[in-house]
């Protein structure tokens, strides 16, 4: 497959990012390279499809609304993001396959770092120890999906505590740092991983 790598070393502000990917996904839809994105944002809070004002704990902070699945959720400086544009036209038409893979993804680039994690079919998204280290929000249009997922690496999760993220206690988050873990060669793994997995979705 004919895929585009991009990696941004600095934060991207959210709402240019995003509209980069949309106007990607116009183009996917039209027979353009599928699109793979590594970068981290500004603090920033976001609202999926189901997003609901009363998960806002500190009023003070404003959402910015997606059309992505999923509830409320936080992007900061040391969480790793990855955007992605994938043509299910041209692999296996299955939205469970792919998340599936995404998660594959997400648990075996944490090997690298010697956690051990696993997924939920309750709770989208990626566990250590009943705390949540990777969020996934999706979307799929023409069977083009997009959007993708965050991993803690190093970020701020006092953060978290501003909000009720995807529905749940804001106390149960962790990240590559607080599991005690060094975390170096980010974006290199990340790319390996998701390079090994792709050829599955």
């Amino acid at each position: 497959m004919n895929i585009e790598f991009k990696i941004s070393k600095k934060p991207v502000v959210y709402d240019k990012a995003i509209r980069f990917l949309e106007k990607r996904v116009e183009k996917v839809k039209n027979g353009g390279r599928e699109f793979i994105w590594i970068l981290e944002h500004p603090t920033t809070f976001t609202g999926g499809i189901r997003f609901n004002k009363n998960e806002i704990i500190d009023k003070s902070i404003s959402i910015k609304k997606t059309n992505r699945g999923g509830k409320i959720t936080l992007h900061n400086p040391g969480q790793k993001i990855v955007y992605f544009v994938i043509n299910l036209n041209k692999r296996k038409k299955n939205i469970r396959n792919l998340v599936r893979q995404i998660e594959n993804i997400i648990i075996n680039f944490l090997k690298f770092y010697g956690i051990k994690s696993n997924a939920d079919r309750k709770n989208i998204g990626i566990w250590v120890n009943n705390k949540k280290i990777a969020a996934i929000g999706i979307r799929v249009s023409r069977w083009v999906a997009y959007h993708g997922f965050s991993i803690n690496v190093n970020n701020n999760l006092e953060d978290y505590k501003k909000i009720i993220p995807c529905g749940l206690d804001n106390n149960k988050i962790t990240s590559i740092k607080n599991e005690g873990s060094k975390y170096k060669n980010i974006n290199e793994n990340l790319k390996k991983v998701i390079s090994e997995y792709l050829s599955k979705i």
